[in-house]
């Protein structure tokens, strides 16, 4: 099986501008945090965090992060969605095994539910569900929307894609990578003709793609390590998707999936 695993597998993009006392001013300092620990599938969980701290502004002016103003607007919580007001959720954490089941249950008890909005999403644990995750939120119809401030990393940006409608802010980032399977090997180390790049290869042709833009927008995601990331601003992520800036994606005619990947490694 193959996996874009880790839990923000690179820099989490969340900017706190922390409230000042009077006469005190706040010195930009990244810390970076890294935790490894062993999975019980044998596999290892890394996770590397920068908080960059932003400067006070002249004026004053502050700047709440997109993820604190989502946990205070939340009226219900399934796994790593929350419910907003209207007609509106919103992805804030990593997506796993059982994310499917608790997207579905967010959507049976809040059938109004039109747009995503991708927060902080920092990957996947779990490719197969994750990609059924992005199949199941083309199937319902909504919109995905990356607010100013929003960060979509590794298999994150998957879920981007199957958005009816994508629309992407202006101070969005993105992050890509390759995938790893399970022993360890990563994706330039398969066949291109592998039922693993074959499955990521169908999905994004189902999320709307032409087979020349799905290989492009694939090898790009592929194009450094499972343990590097390569960045896009808003800019560039919607030149791949096609668009220009506070235009809808067009859209295609869904094409309903719900099969599982073909099998992957043993």
């Amino acid at each position: 099986m193959a996996f874009r695993q880790v839990a923000g597998v690179h820099s989490v993009a969340m900017r706190f501008l922390a409230c000042l006392a009077a006469g005190l001013a706040l010195i930009a300092t990244p810390v970076v945090a890294q935790d490894q620990s062993a999975r019980p599938d044998g596999l290892t969980h890394l996770i590397h965090a920068t908080w960059r701290i932003a400067p006070a502004p002249s004026g004053a002016t502050r700047f709440v992060p997109p993820q604190v103003a989502v946990e205070r607007q939340a009226q219900a919580s399934y796994g790593p969605f929350r419910v907003l007001a209207g007609n509106r959720a919103a992805l804030v954490d990593v997506t796993d095994s059982r994310s499917p089941a608790q997207f579905a249950a967010m959507l049976r008890d809040h059938p109004g539910i039109t747009t995503l909005e991708l927060v902080e999403c920092p990957g996947t644990e779990d490719d197969r569900a994750n990609l059924k995750l992005g199949r199941m939120i083309r199937a319902a119809g909504l919109a995905t929307h990356v607010p100013t401030g929003g960060s979509v990393r590794s298999g994150a940006v998957e879920l981007l894609l199957a958005g009816k409608d994508r629309r992407i802010d202006d101070g969005a980032e993105f992050a890509v990578h390759a995938w790893i399977a399970d022993d360890g090997r990563e994706a330039h180390q398969f066949a291109a003709n592998s039922p693993e790049h074959a499955g990521y290869l169908a999905y994004y042709r189902e999320m709307g793609m032409a087979d020349s833009q799905a290989r492009a927008f694939y090898a790009m995601t592929n194009s450094v390590g499972f343990d590097d990331a390569k960045w896009l601003d808003a800019a560039e992520m919607r030149r791949w998707l096609g668009q220009q800036a506070d235009q809808p994606a067009p859209r295609p005619e869904p094409r309903l999936a719900y099969l599982d990947l073909p099998p992957m490694l043993p």
